[in-house]
């Protein structure tokens, strides 16, 4: 897509119709692509530049799941954007996923979707009607999100990458962040988790169930979430740097302690049995080095310490919320995975 909207006249050489696996054509796929955290919080660090924006809600100091910046007494403008390589071979899966994962950021925070922009860059070589695929599950996503897709930019890349920037709308102060929970919060989570231990599983079965787990769309999660406003305290989304490092940013932001009931984890149907096989993905030694020092494994399974670290792709919310309304969100889907304690040392995190 072009920065006006319209179609960019550089892949109009794209001829070839001859089938495609879109996995082969990349070394790694979804939100197991990011960068380690570690490193990139430095990077993040280094665009903190500027001057005060009185209207600027959520930003970098600290980062949150999106940005959030005041435009009226009435509106604020939620912006965010994600992007990664091909993580399954059919290209409609693929636009729906990344739109799904891009939109969940938006639903994080409590806002409505509103607009999306396409982002993109696919090999000349690759089939027209692929990219074509991909474009519209995305697009038909990001309609059941409530938003629509009004343009994009798309250039030309040995190795296929898509995504969107998203853009949704808030009341002032209404708006979900990481911080904010509390001692004696009880946390919830809305989707099963292993979604990358599935994908590089290589049984069919069991890929097909993240697949459509990753299809599914927050929204409905997070309006139960803003239907219990009163109740809930932080939220964030489950995605690349797996649970343990999503409730590591938690803890951390709000200065409590997080404490994880392994057995209580709900896990997609074959992941355990993957684990247990030795199956792995490039993002969980990173995710591991990332809360180094800041999470205590009590565990006592390797499969279990697995799945807690497993990157996600549009992976569910985890939400801190008085124990008052665990009740209702259990019966909206929420499934209860842990509480929240003091924190106490270096240690923001549990899983036991």
């Amino acid at each position: 897509m072009g920065e006006d909207g319209g179609m960019d006249r550089g892949v109009t050489s794209l001829v070839s119709e001859e089938p495609v696996r879109l996995t082969e054509l990349t070394a790694c796929g979804g939100c197991a692509a990011k960068w380690g955290a570690s490193l990139l919080g430095e990077l993040v660090a280094a665009a903190q530049v500027g001057g005060e924006n009185a209207g600027l809600l959520v930003g970098l100091a600290p980062s949150d799941d999106a940005a959030v910046v005041q435009l009226t007494d009435d509106v604020a403008l939620v912006s965010t954007t994600d992007f990664f390589p091909p993580l399954v071979d059919d290209p409609s899966d693929f636009g729906a996923v990344a739109a799904a994962n891009a939109c969940s950021d938006i639903f994080a925070m409590g806002a409505d979707v509103v607009v999306a922009l396409n982002i993109a860059a696919f090999p000349e070589t690759l089939p027209t009607t692929t990219i074509q695929a991909i474009f519209r599950g995305a697009a038909e996503v990001v309609a059941d999100a409530g938003g629509v897709v009004a343009g994009g930019h798309t250039i030309r890349s040995s190795e296929p990458i898509f995504g969107l920037a998203v853009q949704g709308v808030v009341k002032p102060g209404e708006q979900f962040t990481k911080g904010g929970a509390r001692p004696g919060d009880a946390l919830v989570l809305s989707k099963p988790l292993g979604t990358g231990l599935a994908l590089a599983s290589g049984d069919p079965a069991v890929m097909a169930g993240a697949t459509a787990s990753m299809r599914q769309l927050n929204r409905s999660a997070a309006a139960v979430l803003r239907e219990h406003r009163a109740s809930v305290h932080a939220v964030t989304d489950v995605t690349g740097f797996g649970l343990l490092g999503h409730g590591w940013e938690m803890a951390d932001r709000s200065g409590v302690h997080l404490v994880f009931e392994a057995t209580a984890l709900p896990v997609l149907d074959g992941v355990r049995e993957a684990a247990d096989a030795g199956v792995r993905t490039g993002g969980d030694p990173r995710n591991r080095d990332y809360v180094a020092g800041h999470v205590a494994l009590q565990a006592g399974s390797a499969t279990l310490e697995a799945i807690a670290f497993d990157p996600q792709t549009s992976g569910g919310l985890l939400a801190a919320v008085d124990p008052t309304g665990v009740d209702d969100l259990a019966a909206a889907g929420f499934v209860p995975v842990g509480h929240v304690t003091e924190r106490r040392g270096a240690v923001a995190v549990t899983l036991r």
